[in-house]
């Protein structure tokens, strides 16, 4: 479920499409004064931040209509009240009613995608499941000592999305990262697995979105129900 807040989506830049829109709103401005400058500052700022939450908008991907939200905007900026197609407040229920549909239309794709990779994944040579349904396959097995629950377990880590895309890497830092394995300190996938792996080993762990983030995900980068894929090296023990 990627989330938008509803104040970005009506935030525009009045820069950012320019005469592509069909309002006829140009580029090409004269600043005179302060004055002028400033709302041409505030363009491009609002612009910049707008082009990018509005890559977040569920459901939008590749049918972006910003002639369409140009029009709005301009509408509301003039208080053109009879151009507008809906008022301020029924604007506001729709982006709501919209994000919340597409969202769940989203979440429940991720969801699918994903037992759907997970039961495919299972059958490959070497995969193991746990009873939890945490998957991993042995890539060295180490012959340290195995950390308990009490312990800090420095290890070196990539995470991936099931599209490749890292999210996070202490691999590309160049730095090892200490993880707590207390109960709750991190996802329950990820302290499941270096529960069982002895100092010394390398695995990599398929996580289910339940053992993971789940179905809130942690966006923008990881979206609800989203399977984790993990190379984890269990370097030693604190």
């Amino acid at each position: 479920m990627k989330r938008i807040s509803v104040f970005s989506v009506i935030l525009v830049a009045i820069g950012m499409i320019g005469t592509s829109c069909g309002q006829g709103i140009s580029t090409s401005v004269s600043m005179k004064t302060d004055v002028d400058s400033v709302f041409y500052a505030i363009g491009i700022a609002w612009g910049t931040g707008s082009r990018e939450q509005l890559k977040t908008l569920p459901g939008a991907e590749g049918k972006e209509n910003y002639d369409a939200l140009l029009a709005g905007f301009a509408a509301a900026l003039k208080d053109d009240v009879s151009k507008f197609k809906m008022t301020p407040e029924n604007a506001q229920m729709f982006i709501q009613a919209y994000v919340e549909s597409a969202s769940r239309k989203e979440a429940e794709k991720a969801k699918a995608e994903g037992e759907a990779f997970l039961a495919t994944n299972k059958t490959k040579q070497g995969v193991i499941t746990t009873e939890s349904g945490l998957q991993y396959k042995v890539i060295t097995e180490g012959t340290g000592k195995k950390p308990t629950s009490e312990d800090t377990a420095i290890v070196h880590y990539t995470g991936k999305l099931l599209d490749g895309t890292v999210f996070d890497s202490s691999v590309q830092r160049g730095e090892p990262a200490p993880f707590p394995l207390s109960p709750g300190r991190l996802i329950q996938g990820m302290t499941e697995a270096i529960l069982i792996m002895p100092v010394g080993s390398k695995y990599m762990l398929w996580i289910p979105s339940e053992l993971a983030y789940g179905e809130y995900g942690q966006p923008p980068v990881i979206n609800p129900n989203s399977v984790l894929e993990f190379e984890v090296e269990l370097l030693g023990i604190e």
